[in-house]
Order: structure tokens, then sequence, then C-alpha cells
């Protein structure tokens, strides 16, 4: 027998009435949930607190129990580094002596690294590219002082670069090899550097003299140059770029011009080789003789073409200015020249003639 056929086919509920028993029943359902789960977490919330009781009277007891091996571990330990104390200074003295080897390799390398990058600071006006180098062998004299480097012609090093440290200008380059070349150092007795004032832009030479401090000679200007002021080079000659850092001016016992040079403030160990040898080492010709020339308008050809024939036609003469009145003159006739009057001749006597020989009585 199906459903509608039952004692309830008859019965109607109206919806209204239905919403609002659904809603009453998932209310209840809602609260009963939420009562088990309050339960649930108070029994949570009691085992713990049990729990954390019994932990606070147990903690006593379990340090009172642990006091005895840890007091033992201790003594053992204790008699342990007593009786290997000898072997562990042994190793720690071994170890220290590892790590003060480290350590001077640590400054060592550091030191490198600042002068790696104080050289890579550098710059040159006009700019140029530079190959970094390190002194190997010095060579002194009582007049001499010269250096010899790691870099040579391998590395694109020519005579005449400028060498420079991270303060200033060392010297030139005056002999290259494959692997090495030569640097005449600022104080040689052959080494002359044309130099400028950076205050007044008066020029001078440097002149090296073998001593720690090269002369200033050839000064132009009147009192172009006091105490402290800043020597750079000028430049002139092309041999180095202008600007690059000398010294400092200074005088000597007698009253002559020095310089202090900038180099001189640390060891000159890393170099800086500038690869530069002439202005127009600056100018690529390649680029200047290869760049295109935009074609002429036709007014531009028009033009050229006219200031060509005007400077090819040939130039008419200037017709001579007609003669006035009071400029015609008459020609001079030639006026015969009057006679000399003749001067007379002295006359000559002739000598008596001469009679024989008269003999006296």
């Amino acid at each position: 027998m199906a459903f509608r056929d039952g004692p309830f086919q008859d019965l109607k509920l109206p919806l209204t009435l239905a919403v609002v028993a659904a809603t009453v029943v998932a209310i209840l359902v809602a609260l009963v949930l939420l009562v088990a789960d309050r339960r649930e977490s108070l029994a949570v919330a009691g085992f713990a607190n049990a729990r954390n009781l019994v932990a606070r009277t147990v903690a006593p007891a379990g340090e009172v129990l642990e006091a005895p091996v840890r007091w033992v571990g201790d003594g053992i330990d204790a008699v342990g580094g007593y009786f290997f104390a000898v072997s562990e200074n042994r190793r720690l003295k071994a170890q220290i002596r590892d790590l003060e080897t480290w350590r001077e390799e640590a400054v060592a390398l550091r030191n490198v690294n600042e002068r790696y990058e104080a050289l890579l600071k550098l710059k040159t006006d006009p700019p140029a590219p530079s190959v970094t180098a390190r002194s190997v062998l010095d060579v002194r004299g009582p007049f001499a002082d010269a250096r010899v480097l790691d870099a040579g012609a391998a590395a694109g090093v020519q005579v005449g670069d400028p060498v420079m440290s991270e303060h200033g200008l060392v010297g030139r380059i005056v002999g290259v090899a494959p692997h090495a070349s030569r640097v005449l150092m600022l104080t040689d007795v052959e080494s002359r550097t044309p130099v400028l004032v950076d205050r007044t832009n008066a020029r001078a030479m440097l002149t090296g003299d073998g001593g720690p401090n090269p002369r200033l000679e050839y000064i132009r200007g009147q009192d172009p140059v006091k105490e402290g002021d800043v020597l750079l080079t000028s430049g002139d000659g092309g041999v180095f770029p202008r600007g690059l850092p000398v010294g400092v001016a200074a005088k000597d016992l007698r009253g002559a011009w020095r310089v202090r040079l900038y180099s001189d403030l640390t060891p000159i160990d890393y170099v800086r080789i500038l690869l530069f040898q002439d202005f127009a080492a600056t100018v690529d010709p390649a680029a200047l003789s290869g760049a295109a020339v935009p074609p002429l308008t036709a007014a531009e050809a028009a033009d050229r073409a006219q200031a060509l024939a005007k400077a090819t036609a040939p130039r008419a003469k200037p017709a001579p200015a007609a003669a006035t009145p009071a400029t015609i003159t008459a020609p001079k006739t030639p006026q015969p020249e009057a006679p000399k009057p003749e001067t007379p001749k002295p006359e000559t006597k002739a000598p008596a003639p001469s009679s024989g020989p008269s003999s006296t009585p």
C-alpha cells in the first residue's frame, strides 16, 4: 500500500509551520553539539591541570635524585681534564698556531683587496685602459731608481706608458719584454716630467736627482708656487694624461722647491700601467674615416657649383687710370754736358847736355 493511501493521506501542513519547525530542530542540534564540545574541552583542561600538578610535585624529587648523577659526571670530567690537560694544552697550542697562520693570510689578502679596490677606483682624464701589475724587482743605485713589473708586451704594455699606484704617479715605462717591463721612477736622474700647479695652473718641470723628493725647475710666473700646493701632470708633450696626481710642493733647506710624492705614502708593489701613448690614442681613426657623409641637397649643390665657378673664373685686369692735364709732364730732353777744363800738365825739363870732362890747370 502506498504512503498516500495510508491514514496520513489527508494530512496537510502549512509551509510556514514546516520552516519554523526545521529551524527549531537545527538550533537544538547546534546547542547539543556546543555542549558536547565544551564538555570535552573541560575534560582536556582538567587533564592538563592534573598533569601540571603532578609535574610540579615530582620536579623537586627529580632534582634531588639527579644531583648525585650530575656530581659524578662533573667529577669524572674534572679528573679526565686533570690527567689530559697536557695533551689538551698541546692541541690548543697547535690550533692557535694554525689560526695565526690563517690570520696573517687573511690580513694580507685584505690589504691586497684594499689596494686593488683603490687602483680600480683610480680615474684618468681622458679615460685610458690600464693593466694591473706587481713589482717583482727593485733596481736601485746612487742615482738610478727603477722597478721591474710582471706585465709586458703580451698585456699591451708599450714604452712610454705611465705607471701609477693607488695614490699617485710612479713613473713611466722605458723597457718592455713579452712578460715584464721596466719602469723609470720619478726620482731617477733621467726622469723629466712636465707638471702644473693646481692652484695657479703654472707650468714646471719635475726633475729627479736620485733623492726621495725630486726638484721643481723652470717654474713660470712670479711666485706661482706656495707651500702645500698640489702638483699634477700637465699633459704637455702628450707623454702623460693631464691631471694625474704627483705630489705636494715643499721647500728644502736651501730654499729650492721640491715635491713630496704621493706614491711614497705606501710601498710600491701593486701598480696600474695606463695604456696611454698620446692624446691621439683616445680617438678611433676608423670611426672617424668610416662615418657616412649625408648627400648634398639641390640648393647646397647649386651653391657649391657657383662657389667653384667663382673660384676658377679668370680675373680681369684693372684698366689704367686716365691721366689728367695736371699730371701730364713733358718729356725731359737730354742737355749737353759742359766740357770740363783741362788741367795743365807740368812740363818736364830736358837735362842739359853734359860737356866733356874739363881739365883743371
